[in-house]
């Protein structure tokens, strides 16, 4: 349902725009947040700094914050008035002290402040004046590094993080009517459809010098673009939306359901402040609001709102679902059932092989005493059994890059997902399938298994995760201790060439069972929705989420993949379902659709600070751009003519994939997408 959200706002247009989503969205607004440089020879908890009280003696310094946007913070001060909307200010205390991409929760082991937290004390002002609020929204579009903060803090606090803009420009969004243009550059003009009006206020890169400064962002577009264009390339993935620091803005106005008053600053009080390295900003010694007219801001609708929401599906997943609307066409032929029995876990299970990567344990229905164990009980014991081994072999727990939860019942879920979390401290935890097989499976009293994949000699910056916790437009959230995707070199290590460039390394990607939940409400395709078409569309949104966490991961291929369906009434629905889930699987990999793969991964963080990747470099770089997702030249002996034409469709071998029917899926789901592996820095021909 509706959430009550405290805004982390910065000034900038990423956290206006979201809040304009969470407005889309249903939910409601109550407080603006805001952390603000700590001016200096500051003792205590003085007021925060207000518009007009500048002069001479104001501090001068941008604090060029790893996390936080502080140009303009002169300014933050006038939105409350701007708004109508309570804001709540802290300084920001410490600096950046944990640089790792993913962000660990320090848990008061820190001797020294991350600036992340200073979002502690100032959230827990807003919740102490506004215990309604149950969620945060921020603006981050493309840094890991800005969202994991966020969301370490928020879910801490016992906060829903919002992220709607993630990965938003990779998102299916119709082309503007006017321009007919569809990339990075048109989620500014949708900023602008909205009624957002954002100047620049900063610049930090070659070629976008002080002539920028106090530009409308939006009509500066093709200047930005033909700027960054000239100095090498578009200066790599959402360089245009200033996402690697090359710009920063100040919102002065927007929509009236949010704005009721526009900021002005007269020319005569800003001041142009150059730093080295071409880096300049404005300093605004004096603004004010100028409330708008009653007329301007009366009862402004929601449905006036003129925000841009991606669709469900991008155009590749349109089509596949198009494609299982006539199952005449299916093209397959019903396989004769089999009737072998499954045979129990623990008939073929042997728990002392842990010599393998792969280690199982199965839940024991009485403890050594001899009394009864119940669910926890019995996942607990398992995982200190899990612990217990990972410490005979001198593992940690980040030597686990997958796991797999078979339980009796799926509603026991929520009690074995609280201690099987008590396993993983370290951020980015394994992905995860989670199953429920009812009493077809498990031994006569046990209630849970866990197995889990185990990868010895795994360095940490070897292993690579993607865990969003965050509500978006992408793919659903993972609230809780498993990742959407864990990376890791596909060869052992002394089969490694190049050790210490693990980037040129072949890897292997394991990726989490994907239900079709809808990514912005974290709710399932419903029959009164969708009526008859309920599982063809869960099986297609499902089918999505794992294309495009493989995309953002930069697979190329799948090894396999099966589908687990939820108990079907008959063994013609089974059939039935299983040609379905076999045309989605084709039908994903033969239509490509319209959507380009070619951005560059790095972090925007990394792109601003690691100088190792400040440069300019073509964003379209065979080095460096995403590939296509399926990466048909990674295959063997297939051929593309002369005229780059590949294989006849018909011709084209896929990765096999299995259905399985269980007894229920979590979220009561009807189907879960499980890639058995992906494969990524593959090179041609060589699978």
């Amino acid at each position: 349902g509706p959430l009550n959200v405290v805004a982390l706002v910065s000034g900038g247009k990423d956290s206006f725009y979201s809040i304009l989503h969470c407005l889309a969205n249903g939910h409601r607004i109550v407080a603006l947040a805001n952390l603000y440089p700590q001016p200096k020879q500051q003792y205590g908890s003085p007021s925060p700094p207000n518009a007009n009280d500048g002069g001479d003696e104001e501090d001068e310094t941008d604090l060029n914050s790893f996390m936080y946007q502080t140009v303009g913070h002169q300014v933050i001060p006038l939105y409350a008035q701007a708004t109508g909307l309570p804001l709540f200010r802290q300084p920001i205390l410490g600096t950046a002290v944990d640089h790792s991409k993913s962000y660990q929760d320090p848990d008061g082991q820190s001797l020294q402040a991350d600036e992340t937290e200073s979002l502690v004390p100032l959230l827990r002002a807003v919740l102490a004046t506004h215990p309604e609020i149950n969620a945060l929204c921020t603006g981050a579009i493309l840094s890991t590094y800005q969202r994991t903060r966020v969301e370490s803090v928020a879910l801490r606090l016992g906060l829903v993080p919002l992220s709607y803009l993630w990965q938003f420009p990779e998102l299916p969004i119709s082309p503007a009517p006017e321009t007919g243009i569809s990339d990075d550059t048109q989620l500014l003009r949708d900023m602008a459809d909205a009624g957002l009006e954002a100047r620049i206020v900063k610049v930090a890169s070659a070629g976008l010098d002080e002539d920028f400064l106090w530009e409308n962002v939006a009509a500066s577009v093709p200047r930005i673009r033909r700027v960054l264009r000239r100095f090498g390339g578009d200066g790599g993935r959402g360089a245009v939306l200033g996402e690697g620091g090359e710009f920063e803005t100040l919102v002065v106005d927007g929509p009236s359901i949010l704005f009721k008053g526009r900021i002005l600053v007269a020319a005569d009080d800003m001041k142009i402040v150059r730093e080295g390295g071409g880096s300049a900003w404005l300093s605004i010694r004096k603004a004010q609001v100028e409330m708008k007219s009653a007329k301007d801001i009366s009862s402004p609708a929601l449905n006036d709102l003129q925000v841009r929401v991606p669709g469900l599906l991008d155009s590749r997943f349109e089509n596949v679902l198009e494609s299982l609307q006539d199952a005449a066409v299916l093209g397959y032929e019903y396989a004769t059932p089999s009737k072998i029995p499954l045979p129990l876990l623990a008939a073929h299970l042997k728990l002392d092989s842990f010599s393998s990567p792969c280690w199982g344990f199965i839940g024991r229905s009485t403890d050594a005493k001899g009394s009864l164990m119940g669910v926890v009980d019995q996942v607990q014991a398992l995982v200190e059994l899990i612990r217990g081994r990972l410490l005979v072999d001198q593992l940690p727990a980040t030597a686990i890059t997958n796991s797999f939860i078979i339980i009796r019942r799926m509603a026991d879920f929520p009690l074995v997902n609280d201690v099987y979390k008590g396993l993983f401290r370290e951020p980015n935890p394994p992905a995860r399938v989670t199953i429920s097989c009812g009493d077809i499976t498990l031994p006569r009293g046990s209630d849970v298994s866990i197995f889990v994949s185990i990868r010895r000699g795994l360095e940490q910056e070897e292993r690579r995760g993607l865990h969003v916790q965050s509500r978006s437009y992408w793919a659903p959230a993972n609230i809780g201790p498993y990742s959407q995707a864990i990376a890791y070199p596909l060869l052992e290590n002394g089969e490694q060439t190049n050790k210490g460039t693990g980037s040129t390394f072949p890897l292997a990607v394991s990726i989490a069972g994907q239900i079709p939940l809808i990514p912005a409400s974290m709710i399932l395709p419903s029959t009164q929705l969708y009526g008859e078409n309920t599982l063809r569309f869960q099986i297609t949104l499902a089918l999505q989420h794992l294309w495009r966490i493989g995309t953002e991961m930069q697979v190329q291929w799948w090894s396999s993949a099966v589908v687990y369906l939820a108990r079907l009434p008959s063994s013609e629905a089974a059939k039935s379902t299983a040609m379905l889930v076999g045309t989605a699987w084709k039908e994903a990999h033969l239509n490509s659709g319209s959507h380009a793969d070619t951005a560059e991964d790095l972090d925007p963080w990394d792109q601003r600070n690691n100088p190792l990747y400040m440069t300019y470099g073509d964003s379209g770089n065979s080095a460096t751009a995403r590939p296509p997702l399926p990466d048909w030249e990674v295959l063997n002996g297939f051929d593309v003519d002369v005229h780059g034409e590949d294989h006849d469709a018909m011709q084209k071998l896929l990765p096999f994939v299995f259905s399985a029917e269980v007894e229920e899926l979590p979220r009561s789901a009807m189907v879960e997408w499980h890639a058995h592996l992906g494969f990524a820095n593959i090179s041609s021909g060589s699978i």
